[in-house]
């Protein structure tokens, strides 16, 4: 399946970094975080991406068109840079990666109607954000999400923050005290799966989780998928520093084989 990955935002909120480079290339690890999901996504045979770009477009195709790796990894150079080794994981030879320019002030919901003739062969296709780690089972979500029928499915997750939330009575008393990961909270964590039919529900213009869902909801054709295991976003310099702890504690959820991990370490990754 074909995997839309939005790529141009602005990062405001982790500006330390995005005044420099795009968001999605902030690097965790020896790799940008793009690389991380598109690894996840790769892990699972899907391998042919269309990476929507905006904010510093011509950073991240400069990565795929020239094969800098070695800007992220550690490597060796010899011969006054004409030898170029890298250490350790590269991106597979077999991944396709379609760069599409959607614009810099475009909401999501814009730019996957931006490269909607890039899907339309697809009776499903995959979208995400460019910024969010899981260890979901995409398999799983795929095949359920096959047999509702339905025409999108979402990862729904927990907070990852823990809140102390309120129960008020209408005259100020208060009645419980509980911290939000003993509610039933749930949001969106992206993860998007898409039969061609959603953009019916689209209105060019509209950010995709507001109208075109709303529609989806009533028409009954929205299914959330729950996950109570690990998922972080890149929202804040704390998150990368959280996932950048893990990936140097050699704990990455998000692969398949990499499912241990130090007490400690995984405790924090949840916070």
């Amino acid at each position: 399946m074909k995997v839309v990955l939005f790529c141009g935002g602005l990062g405001t909120r982790i500006r330390e970094y995005s005044e420099n480079i795009p968001k999605p290339m902030i690097p965790i690890g020896y790799q940008p975080i793009l690389w991380h999901v598109m690894q996840y996504y790769s892990q699972y045979g899907h391998r042919d991406f269309i990476l929507c770009l905006g904010y510093k477009a011509n950073t991240i195709k400069d990565f795929f068109l020239n094969h800098r790796q070695q800007t992220y990894a550690d490597c060796v150079v010899s011969r006054g840079g004409a030898d170029v080794q890298i250490l350790g994981e590269q991106p597979p030879e077999d991944w396709r990666v379609t760069l599409i320019d959607t614009g810099i002030w475009r909401n999501i919901g814009e730019r996957l109607w931006a490269v909607r003739d890039h899907v339309q062969d697809d009776e499903i296709f995959l979208a995400n954000y460019s910024d969010g780690l899981t260890d979901a089972n995409l398999n799983e979500m795929i095949e359920i999400f096959k047999k509702s029928g339905k025409m999108a499915c979402f990862l729904a997750t927990r907070p990852p923050l823990t809140y102390h939330l309120a129960d008020i009575a209408p005259d100020g008393r208060v009645r419980e005290f509980r911290t939000s990961d003993r509610s039933d909270i749930w949001i969106n964590g992206g993860y998007f799966l898409l039969r061609k039919g959603v953009f019916d529900y689209m209105r060019e213009g509209e950010e995709f989780v507001a109208e075109p869902f709303q529609r989806l909801i009533e028409a009954d054709q929205l299914l959330a998928f729950k996950h109570e295991g690990f998922w972080r976003s890149m929202d804040t310099l704390k998150d990368r520093q959280v996932l950048e702890d893990m990936v140097e504690h050699g704990y990455m959820p998000w692969r398949v084989e990499d499912g241990n991990a130090p007490a400690s370490i995984r405790t924090k990754a949840l916070r």
